[in-house]
C-alpha cells in the first residue's frame, strides 16, 4: 500500500471524475453529473415567475425550460431580472434551490461581487502570515473595493505571493466577466466547476508526483474497488462492527451494529467509530438531507461523548452539517446540504 496522497484522474461515463487516495484508502470521490440538470455553483441569468408565499420564496425561470427556487425573496416582484447561483442539487420533481449572493471560488480565495470587505481564514493564525497575506492582496482590490469582497482560503498559507496574485486576478477578472452579463434571456452563463477543476481547488496543494492521470487511471490505482464497495449499504468498521447506511425517499437511515459482541463497551466503540467515519461516508455516497441514525445500545450516560464526537467529526469536513440530536426513541438526527448527487445515479449510464 502506498503511503500519502495520491490525486487519480479518470473519466466515468466520458464525465470527469476524480478520486482522493490518502495511504491507500478512498478519502474523497467527484463525479461529474451526466445529465444537464442544474449544478452547484453554476450561474444563470433568471426571471422571477411564481411568487411561493407559504415558502417565502419564488420560482425562477432560468431558461430551457428549467425552474429554480429562491428563498427569502419578499418584496422582489415577478417579472425581476437576477442572476443566481445553484446552492445544491434539487431533489427529485422540484425547483433547483439558488442564491443571489454569488461567490467565485478558487484554489486560494473566494470574491464576494456586492459583499465588500477583507477576509483571512480563521485558520491562518500566525500574525506574521496573516500580515503577508495582507500586503499581497490589498493592492489588487484597490480599485474595486466597492464592488468586491475577498476571502483568503487557508490553502493560501506559505503560498508564493505571485501564485496567490495571479490566482486572486482571473477570479475578479471572472466575477466582471460575469457579473457584467446581466441582461438578457434566461439561460446559463457560467458552468459549474468540472470535477478535475474541482480537485485541483479543494484538494489542498498535491504535488506534482502525486497526481495520476492517464488512461485507465481509476482501474489502475484500484479505485473501482473502492467503488463497489460504495455502492454496498454496509461499511465495516473495526472490530467486526459495521453501519448500513440506506438512502430512503424521505431521509437517509444508519443502523450501528457491533457484530459478535454485544457488550456495553463494543456499543460505545462501535458509535464512536461511527461518528468518526461517517462524514466521510456521507460525501463519498453523496447522501445528504435528513440523516437518522440508530446507534448501537450504550448507557445514556455516553450519549454525550458520541454527539461530541459526531460533532468534532462533521466539522472537518467542507458540507454544512446540522447536528440536530437525539429523539425521543433513542436515534440521533443529522441535517446535512444536499451538495453532491447520490453516487448510485452518479454510475448509472
Amino acid at each position: 500500500m502506498k503511503k500519502g496522497r495520491i490525486i487519480v484522474l479518470d473519466k466515468i461515463n466520458k464525465k470527469s471524475a476524480a478520486a482522493l487516495l490518502v495511504n491507500g484508502q478512498l478519502h474523497d470521490l467527484l463525479i461529474e453529473a451526466n445529465n444537464n440538470s442544474p449544478q452547484p455553483e453554476a450561474i444563470y441569468r433568471g426571471r422571477t415567475t411564481l411568487p411561493m408565499k407559504g415558502q417565502n420564496g419564488i420560482i425562477l425561470d432560468i431558461g430551457n425550460g428549467q425552474k429554480a427556487f429562491l428563498r427569502n425573496a419578499k418584496g422582489i416582484p415577478q417579472g425581476t431580472n437576477m442572476t443566481v447561483q445553484v446552492a445544491t442539487h434539487a431533489e427529485v420533481g422540484k425547483a433547483t434551490p439558488v442564491v443571489n449572493k454569488l461567490i467565485f471560488k478558487s484554489r486560494y480565495c473566494i470574491v464576494t461581487p456586492d459583499a465588500p470587505g477583507l477576509n483571512i481564514a480563521r485558520s491562518i493564525k500566525d500574525d506574521d502570515e496573516r500580515e503577508r497575506l495582507l500586503e499581497i492582496v490589498h493592492e489588487l482590490l484597490i480599485d474595486r473595493t466597492s464592488k468586491y469582497g475577498l476571502i483568503i482560503r487557508s490553502s493560501a498559507m506559505d503560498v508564493d505571493a505571485n501564485a496567490i496574485s495571479n490566482d486572486i486576478k482571473t477570479m475578479l477578472n471572472l466575477a466582471d466577466s460575469i457579473m457584467s452579463q446581466t441582461t438578457g434571456e434566461p439561460g446559463l452563463i457560467m458552468p459549474a466547476p468540472i470535477a478535475e477543476t474541482r480537485a485541483w481547488r479543494d484538494w489542498v496543494n498535491p504535488d506534482p508526483d502525486e497526481v495520476v492521470k492517464e488512461s485507465n487511471s481509476f482501474e489502475n490505482m484500484g479505485i473501482w474497488d473502492h467503488i463497489e464497495k460504495l455502492k454496498q449499504t454496509k461499511s465495516m468498521l473495526p472490530n467486526g462492527a459495521s453501519m448500513i447506511i440506506e438512502p430512503t425517499s424521505a431521509f437517509v437511515a444508519v443502523d450501528v451494529n457491533t457484530g459478535n459482541d454485544f457488550s456495553l463497551s463494543a456499543g460505545l466503540k462501535a458509535n464512536l467509530a461511527v461518528a468518526r467515519e461517517l462524514p466521510k461516508q456521507l460525501s463519498l455516497r453523496g447522501l445528504g438531507g435528513q440523516i437518522i441514525i440508530d446507534f448501537a445500545p450504550s448507557p445514556k450516560k455516553d450519549r454525550k461523548i458520541i454527539e461530541t464526537a459526531l460533532n468534532a467529526s462533521f466539522r472537518k469536513g467542507n458540507i454544512d452539517t446540522i447536528v440536530v440530536g437525539w429523539t425521543t426513541l433513542g436515534n440521533f438526527e443529522l441535517q446535512r446540504k444536499r451538495e453532491r448527487i447520490p453516487l448510485t445515479e452518479l454510475l448509472q449510464d
